[in-house]
């Protein structure tokens, strides 16, 4: 009499339960399928506080000793639908997103209600004379050098975190003067 293997006595089902076991462990230490959200799968649920398609590329802060400071970079967004971004946050200041826009005849200075919003598949330049993230009151200096935390807070809760140098730059000339940032009148500046 022959000798049958123990494995093909098994009855069919628990050999799909083995192998379906072996493809999750499989998947477990690859690091797939947890976090299909961030990966740009638009089946996954979306699961606040994981990484988004969203991406800041060159991400630098101006140096201040005091009061208001911005961050510039460009965002990206991998995704196939664009993405909003609501709000930041650091822990050296709190922050609002602003822009630069004309007014009566002038540049403004003033915060974007609706947030900035970032094509499917393409990107948004936040830049020194255009949209940027305002640091609005520095619990201390920001200098040269410095590695500032931020974290984006998309539309639809999730966040992004990133970390910005800080660096000097004078090219555009403009002052974060304190009191425009809640004043309902912005205040104008060179852009």
């Amino acid at each position: 009499m022959a000798r049958i293997p123990v494995l093909a006595r098994r009855p069919a089902w628990a050999a799909r339960l083995g192998a379906g076991i072996a493809v999750l462990a499989l998947l477990a230490l690859t690091g797939c399928g947890a976090d299909d959200a961030a990966a740009g799968d638009p089946d996954a649920p979306a699961t606040p506080g994981t990484a988004a398609a969203l991406t800041v590329r060159d991400p630098w802060v101006k140096v201040a000793d005091s009061g208001m400071t911005a961050a510039f970079g460009t965002l990206v967004n991998g995704s196939d639908a664009p993405v909003t971004v609501v709000g930041a946050t650091t822990p050296v200041s709190p922050m609002e997103l602003h822009e630069m826009a004309m007014q009566d005849g002038a540049m403004v200075m003033r915060a974007k209600p609706d947030g900035i919003t970032v094509p499917a598949g393409g990107s948004h330049v936040l830049e020194p004379g255009g949209d940027h993230l305002m640091l609005m009151a520095l619990s201390q200096p920001v200098r040269a050098g410095d590695e500032v935390e931020i974290t984006l807070t998309l539309g639809d809760g999730r966040t992004v975190g990133f970390t910005a140098l800080a660096k000097p730059f004078a090219g555009a000339q403009e002052s974060y003067a304190p009191g425009h940032g809640g004043d309902p009148s912005p205040s104008p500046h060179a852009g």
